[in-house]
């Protein structure tokens, strides 16, 4: 399959506005800054066509330049930032440092990085801000990450919108069933971040020196269509209908997560695959993690 071809099969999912979201795109979760600029203009230039960030990530700047270096319209990239918790108070403040630093006057996508739900009202107002944001039509859309469906429930008492996207740690380890039948009854889509489980393989949590990338179900998967591991994971959240954000700043992988698109796993490969899951997190819990830690990033600016 040619480049044209794999950018041309891409699929995308609709959100709950009519907007249409890559189902894969490219993220840069400890990306450093100075390995970032090239993995954003390699993953354009293979056809990914939506970079996933963050103002706590520290590159949001990188990510600007490497839009701009590949050149293509900045109505051809789909471009999703997040609001750090400590800045909640202060959303459209963060929100405009982000768009200075990404060099660009919108996003596609906006979103809530954690609920922090011993202080949730925080989030609240934050939300409040974000459905100002949208209306403005400095992004097309918004949403939360690591939301649980209590925090969904909670935040649904006050707020006007519902949220697009929940972004959650979602791998054939850690599927979360539950959770994304409960974003689907809502009309809310669920996109994984450590869509290859990079979160259990390197997390403080795992202690089963478990490895999706050599579990029988998926060697076996992608010995029977001549793919490699992370493409068979990559190609099962498509088919469950998780959109996905692997990051890398390895060319190679860049370019080898992006060729998921010219084979389909079958339903008893899918079924393995999702017997895998184990329920236990390899990341942050939503419910404890301390977001307190790292003090406001609008300064950044």
């Amino acid at each position: 399959m040619t480049q044209h071809d794999s950018i041309a099969q891409q699929p995308s999912i609709t959100l709950n506005n009519g907007i249409e979201l890559p189902a894969l795109g490219f993220g840069v979760f400890q990306s450093s800054p100075e390995d970032t600029q090239a993995a954003v203009e390699t993953a354009l230039r293979t056809g990914y066509r939506l970079i996933d960030t963050a103002a706590i990530y520290g590159n949001e700047r990188e990510v600007g330049a490497g839009l701009a270096a590949a050149g293509l319209p900045r109505d051809h990239v789909f471009v999703t930032t997040k609001l750090w918790i400590s800045d909640y108070e202060d959303a459209q403040t963060g929100f405009d440092a982000s768009l200075r630093r990404l060099g660009t006057d919108y996003v596609d996508l906006y979103l809530l990085h954690w609920p922090g739900p011993r202080e949730f009202e925080r989030a609240e107002q934050a939300w409040a801000s974000l459905e100002k944001i949208l209306e403005s039509g400095r992004a097309r859309a918004i949403g939360v990450c690591n939301f649980t469906p209590a925090d969904l429930d909670r935040l649904a008492e006050r707020a006007e919108i519902v949220p697009a996207l929940n972004q959650v740690e979602l791998h054939p380890y850690f599927s979360q069933p539950e959770l994304r039948a409960y974003d689907a009854d809502k009309g809310i889509v669920t996109q994984a971040w450590s869509p290859l489980g990079g979160a259990d393989r390197y997390g403080q949590k795992n202690d089963t020196g478990r490895d999706i990338f050599s579990d029988p179900a998926i060697v076996a998967a992608a010995e029977a269509h001549g793919k490699t591991p992370a493409q068979v994971v990559l190609r099962w959240h498509l088919q469950v209908g998780t959109a996905a954000i692997p990051k890398s700043v390895t060319p190679e992988r860049i370019v080898a997560n992006f060729n998921v698109f010219d084979f389909e796993l079958s339903g008893a490969e899918i079924e393995a695959i999702n017997a895998l899951d184990t329920g236990a997190r390899g990341g942050a819990d939503p419910a404890t993690f301390d977001t307190t830690t790292v003090t406001s990033v609008i300064d950044n600016s």
